[in-house]
């Protein structure tokens, strides 16, 4: 062997095994072996009868242009408004935003939508024509 290079020939010059002298007195053994916990297929759903909330089509004051609005939200904020937002554009594929504490998507999307707030624990009720 050269001098400055470290052998690769499995070891036998690195000396004693530092983990040798390590007993597993004192440690708790496992009934059954660990596995990851057996995930659901679906997520539980959240607590049903969140309050109602009101889904209509309205077209005045936009020129002409239909949008679904989600109106009478009682006990959520922004942030969840915000997040009920996104996966009601993702379902739809259109836009959407909340203004005055409503959830506007673009085009009448009442049932879309009207399943999404159902899912999320709301009960909403079709409003208006």
């Amino acid at each position: 062997m050269s001098t400055g290079k470290i052998s690769t020939d499995g070891g036998q010059n690195l000396g004693q095994n530092p983990f040798g002298a390590l007993s597993g007195a004192g440690l708790p053994t496992a009934a059954k072996p660990l596995t990851a916990p057996a995930s659901p297929s679906k997520p539980t759903p959240p607590a049903k009868n969140r309050g109602r909330v009101d889904v209509r089509r309205e077209t005045g004051g936009r020129g002409g242009k239909t949008v679904t609005v989600a109106d009478g939200f009682t006990g959520i904020g922004l942030p969840e408004k915000e997040a009920l937002t996104k996966k009601m554009r993702a379902a739809c594929g259109c836009g959407g935003t909340v203004k005055d504490g409503a959830i506007e998507i673009q085009g009448d999307q009442r049932e879309t939508v009207a399943r999404i707030l159902t899912e999320a624990g709301f009960r909403a009720v079709m409003a208006g024509g």
